[in-house]
């Protein structure tokens, strides 16, 4: 579950006619697709308010349960519709707003975006009236006929209608699907500030990802290797040290960079200083390994911050100037924005909102003569953007040069923090007074705000989606594969208004087919995989329509059950093929956890529980308990002299990855502290501060922190890759 680019440019319209179009189809077919409670057409019992809301994408009931529905409160639709910039706070101004909607979509000839699979026409086409003139002009400005096959691409289409209307649009041309994986492939997951080697500086970095990939590769035949977020935080005292509220999902966060792995850092003039901070780093790094202190990223980021500014005082030979400048070119407008924004941070808080009014707005003047004051810290924070860049790069080359067929898995958060760079730079982009969260369902009554704003569908639409391809292509430059957290928000989000409980949210509709297409489009430029994280509530038909673009879902052991049966473990056969399978992920329990019980009993220590204690031992127990018999069953438990008989945990652990095996999934999952016995989640839905997410190395059955490299050593580990490769 989760926890939390630029401005557009409209590209220059086509230049001449090459093609006429003739059909009879209605085209106010355009209207937005279809949500719960806002149904297709106009229904008999439609209010003034529920018509408005379905012309704009928001939902005006949900469905928590099958058979069941629930209203929205006029209040969150409202809201939602203000954040849109539509009026509907009187009846007088629905009724303005709703004839003001109905005058748009009838009279309009083209959405904002159009999208083409596989170089077919736009079936849209298909409703635009007799006579209706095309001009198409692609990415490489080359003029192309609608009749013809267009190249992959997001591409500029006009219209012009005999009754003299016209309408540009961008036109979005992606593959029909993604490739699938290359065979059966198993990799490691794991929250990379959690790996710590004797190396690195108090928490996991780029460093230590590149040296696992290289060893997991090369030693364990792992075909990947998939991590937490590595985007840029917002810094504060103390930092959100959460990977899903980030300050910006474009840019990664220097504190993973290797400080020694930075060229400049053999050439910096005060040795003595950086001696100094090397100390300060081997006690931060010793005080998690060998004292078990928790991981302090505030720590680890000042002492960093320091060497780099060392570092980055070193004049860069010209091979390097010229990359960096490359690098700066390429950027463009998104890195200064970037980077100004945390040099203006240190001088005014974190929070953009309360800074002086001139540089809340990017685009000020105001802002120009403070970046330009700020020179030096702008570029500072530009040169960190790249070195870390370099390193992503490096990572996933030493990934590949050990035989790995997909290499590193990337993950993309759901959203960035309100306070972070991406708000205030892409401000124009998000919903004002709105909070992305989950609506109330069987597993959580109150409902969820992770305190994220969402985009808006309209302005996306009407920019050809430019910030969402800008961040899909950071992103994907360095991966072989890219992992969504809660994929379903392709389709819809659950807007909470500021200042409402969760449960005075409501649904809001997002054009899936372009987000889709988009991503379809920059993953298959990049070659890359895309696993679409699909866990909890998914309305009908979104599977379907990832797994026909090839998207891969997610499935997790403890899921796969016959819900719509006897409620028992689903058997390996029936599970689907098209996924990531695991048996656990970063916000759940490990296995050894919940084969020994203790993640009800830590549970319980914080009060998290809703029934009496020995009720959930007794519902984990049995839940367990099925599954083991259901391994036994099919002769996967195996004892100490290799029988089907009672076994050890950790061949217990074994089983469930044999199962995994079983199953059809094209891609399975090694949760890395499985590997060491580890019993503590990295993450514990439902708390902040009473339990330390985010800051827990991985540590092995005792809570002893475990080093990469006594993770290259351990028998355990060493066993259970050994399964995983069907030895």
């Amino acid at each position: 579950m989760p926890r939390p680019a630029d401005p557009a440019e409209e590209p220059n319209a086509a230049a001449d006619t090459s093609h006429t179009h003739t059909n009879h189809t209605d085209p106010s077919r355009t209207d937005p697709s279809p949500t719960e409670g806002t149904g297709g057409g106009p229904e008999a019992d439609e209010t003034p308010l529920s018509r408005l809301a379905r012309l704009h994408g928001v939902a005006t009931s949900y469905s928590p349960s099958p058979g069941r529905t629930v209203a929205a409160s006029d209040t969150a639709v409202v809201a939602a519709l203000a954040a849109l910039d539509v009026d509907a706070h009187t009846p007088h101004a629905v009724r303005l707003s709703l004839t003001a909607r109905e005058r748009e979509l009838r009279d309009r000839l083209l959405p904002p975006t159009v999208v083409s699979w596989g170089g077919r026409a736009p079936t849209v086409l298909d409703g635009l009236p007799d006579g209706t003139r095309l001009r198409i002009e692609t990415e490489q400005g080359e003029l192309r006929s609608a009749a013809q096959s267009l190249p992959p691409g997001v591409h500029s289409l006009s219209a012009t209608a005999p009754d003299g209307r016209t309408a540009d649009a961008h036109l979005v041309v992606a593959p029909a699907e993604l490739p699938a994986p290359p065979g059966r492939v198993y990799g490691i997951l794991v929250q990379l500030y959690s790996l710590l080697s004797r190396r690195s500086w108090g928490m996991g970095d780029l460093g230590d990802l590149a040296e696992l990939a290289a060893w997991a590769g090369r030693a364990l035949g792992a075909g990947f290797v998939q991590v937490n977020p590595l985007h840029a935080a917002v810094p504060g005292a103390p930092t959100d040290p959460s990977p899903y509220r980030p300050s910006s999902r474009r840019y990664p966060d220097p504190v993973h960079l290797r400080v020694e792995d930075v060229p400049e850092f053999a050439y910096a003039d005060d040795r003595g200083r950086l001696r100094s901070l090397l100390d300060r780093a081997a006690r931060l790094r010793e005080s998690v390994l060998r004292k078990g202190e928790l991981i302090d990223r505030d720590a680890v980021w000042e002492v960093k911050r320091e060497a780099l500014e060392l570092v980055c005082a070193v004049p860069l030979g010209p091979g390097r100037r010229a990359a960096y400048c490359d690098f700066l070119a390429e950027e463009g407008e998104a890195l200064e924005d970037h980077a100004t924004w945390y040099a203006l941070a240190e001088i005014h808080g974190s929070d953009w909102r309360r800074w002086p009014a001139g540089l809340r707005d990017p685009r000020s003047s105001e802002t120009a003569r403070a970046r330009a004051g700020l020179m030096d810290r702008v570029d500072l924070y530009s040169r960190l953007a790249w070195l870390t860049d370099e390193q992503l790069a490096a990572a996933q080359r030493s990934a590949r040069d050990a035989g790995m067929p997909v290499g590193l898995v990337h993950d993309l958060a759901v959203g960035v923090h309100p306070d972070g760079a991406d708000a205030w730079a892409q401000q124009e982009y998000f919903a004002a007074g709105m909070s992305v969260g989950a609506p109330p369902d069987a597993f959580n009554s109150r409902g969820q705000d992770w305190g994220l704003p969402p985009w808006r569908p309209d302005r996306l639409a009407a920019s050809g989606y430019l910030p969402y391809r800008r961040l899909l292509r950071a992103l994907l430059r360095h991966a072989g594969a890219l992992r969504i957290d809660h994929v379903m928000g392709l389709f819809r989000l659950w807007w909470v208004p500021q200042g409402q409980a969760p449960t005075e949210g409501t649904y809001v509709r997002y054009d899936a087919e372009a987000m889709l297409a988009v991503l379809v489009l920059e993953a298959s430029r990049a070659g890359t995989l895309v696993i679409g994280e699909d866990l909890g509530t998914v309305e009908p038909g979104v599977r379907e329509a990832l797994g026909t673009r090839g998207v891969l879902g997610t499935s997790v052991l403890w899921f796969e059950r016959d819900w719509e049966g006897d409620g028992l473990p689903l058997p390996p056969e029936r599970w689907r093929a098209d996924c990531l399978a695991t048996a656990t992920t970063h916000d759940l329990p490990s296995t050894a956890s919940r084969l020994t019980g203790d993640h009800v009993e830590l549970r319980d220590r914080l009060g998290l529980l809703t029934r009496p204690l020995e009720e959930e031992r007794a519902a984990a127990a049995a839940d367990t308990g099925e599954w083991l018999t259901l391994l036994a069953r099919l002769g996967l438990l195996r004892g100490a002299g290799g029988g089907v008989c009672a076994a050890s945990e950790e061949a217990e652990v074994q089983a469930f990855h044999r199962f995994l095996l079983r199953t059809p999934a094209r891609l399975v999952g090694l949760w890395l502290p499985d590997a060491v016995g580890d019993r503590r989640p990295q993450n514990l839905p439902g708390t902040w501060d009473q339990y330390p997410n985010w800051r827990l190395p991985i540590a092995d059955a005792t809570g002893r922190p475990v080093a990469l490299e006594d993770l290259a050593a351990s028998p355990r580990l060493h066993a259970l890759v050994d399964v995983l490769r069907g030895r």
